[in-house]
């Protein structure tokens, strides 16, 4: 059974925007670089399908950072519940209170 090959992103960025640029036909790049029409097309088809998702980017980061945000808050609220239970009860103890 042969091995298949797998290829880069920047590689098939660089194939895909040849196609778009219709200097060539698909054959044609497809023959220039040794790969299958069929994959050279596949690969056409998935770009564009996501090439909204380039401009999203900067929104996927804001989250994230969001994300991280809220859990690094959320950690320090339990930790102050947590020290503030602990004074309480070392203040009922020790007769402070």
């Amino acid at each position: 059974m042969e091995k298949r090959n797998r290829y880069p992103a920047e590689f098939k960025t660089k194939v895909v925007l040849e196609v778009l640029r219709e200097e060539q036909t698909v054959n044609e790049i497809a023959s220039k670089y040794e790969l299958s029409p069929v994959m050279v097309s596949r690969w056409k088809a998935e770009f564009l399908e996501r090439a909204s998702t380039v401009f999203e980017k900067k929104a996927s980061e804001v989250d994230k950072v969001r994300k991280e945000y809220e859990a690094k808050q959320e950690h320090l609220e339990k930790l102050v519940g947590q020290l503030t239970v602990e004074v309480d009860w070392l203040k009922k103890k020790s007769g402070l209170k």
